[in-house]
């Protein structure tokens, strides 16, 4: 029996990059289910911004029903009484507790500059809990919750990964010299969970990590990043920015039971219908999304192929380099992906 999937194509270029991303997965003849739904803010707004969130219950009651989703780009409005975030919705629902994002860098596009990593950022804690109290007009503060238990959990996760890929370094980001009791309860589980591996950790501070990205990259190489919430949300964009484009990270938000893939980056409204994005980031989610759900072979045919169109540089769009339009690129990655899989 197929697994199924729920697709939310999203705001903005969202529709363009999950019909791209949909293609591919159609072209090499994924048997995932795939069910079409609703989430973002143009929905909310055409619906008269009457609804307490993004995500109609139509639309999470065929989530619920599913083994995994894939989220297409969508808008948040940064005003008080708007939403919450799709994502920080569906991460806290499911309690996806890790927001995965592989990291590497493309010989074509960085040829002086060698990235090999992954970003492990906690994604239920922290300050994106949401907790703000006005205290008067002039001034408010945001709680930073952080848990044993969650850290537990999303450090048990990371050394599975690690394990599982054979990489024998982590490097957490903390700022333990100043916030001493909720990045101390943090760091006590990324000792404790390496306990018994033969897997090295080392600590490094927020602000020295960030200049360390920039300046000398290849010492994070055959690593795995680890953070709470918004150090890693932060350093993961830094990494994606040596790499060369947002366009080409993708990721995960993984829980126990429950898995939500994406693209890296936002919905882009200016972009909206040129036919000029890089579909990159969104093709290889849904790739990761068929692999979790039992397709191995099609997400591996998916990924060799993206990175010849890549390393090619013949059919790729502006912002690595080329002018392919998203159509042309995406048909670049469907040739070769269904090579792979023939082979």
């Amino acid at each position: 029996m197929s697994k199924k999937a729920a697709v939310i194509k999203g705001d903005g270029i969202g529709p363009e990059v999950v019909d791209s991303m949909l293609r591919v997965l159609r072209e090499c003849n994924s048997q995932s289910e795939i069910i079409l739904c609703n989430a973002g803010s143009e929905q909310w707004d055409k619906n008269g911004r009457k609804d307490k969130s993004y995500i109609p219950d139509s639309t999470m009651k065929i989530l619920e029903e599913s083994d995994a989703c894939f989220k297409g780009p969508t808008t948040t409005i940064p005003l008080p009484d708007a939403p919450r975030s799709v994502a920080v919705t569906l991460r806290q629902k499911f309690e996806l507790y890790s927001n995965i994002r592989p990291t590497k860098t493309y010989d074509r596009l960085t040829p002086n500059k060698k990235l090999d990593c992954v970003c492990f950022r906690e994604a239920t804690e922290g300050l994106y809990t949401g907790i703000e109290v006005k205290i008067t007009e002039d001034s408010a503060i945001a709680i930073r919750k952080i848990t044993r238990h969650g850290c537990k959990r999303f450090m048990n996760s990371a050394v599975s990964w690690a394990q599982k890929y054979k990489i024998k370094k982590i490097v957490a980001i903390t700022k333990r010299n100043i916030l001493k009791q909720t990045d101390g309860i943090f760091w006590e589980e990324v000792q404790n969970a390496i306990k018994g591996t033969d897997i090295t950790v080392s600590e490094i501070y927020i602000d020295n990590m960030a200049q360390q990205m920039v300046v000398a990259p290849e010492q994070f190489n055959n690593s795995v990043l680890v953070s709470t919430n918004l150090f890693m949300d932060i350093i993961s964009e830094l990494a994606s920015g040596l790499v060369g484009s947002i366009g080409l990270i993708y990721s995960a938000n993984m829980g126990d039971n429950f898995a939500m893939f994406e693209a890296a980056h936002g919905s882009a409204p200016q972009f909206a219908g040129l036919n000029k994005v890089n579909p990159t980031a969104t093709i290889l989610s849904g790739a990761w999304m068929v692999e979790y759900l039992g397709e191995t072979e099609i997400r591996n045919a998916i990924f060799n192929a993206t990175e010849r169109v890549i390393n090619e540089g013949k059919a790729v769009t502006w912002d690595i380099g080329g002018n392919a339009s998203t159509t042309q690129m995406t048909d670049a990655i469907i040739k070769y992906a269904k090579e792979n899989l023939q082979k």
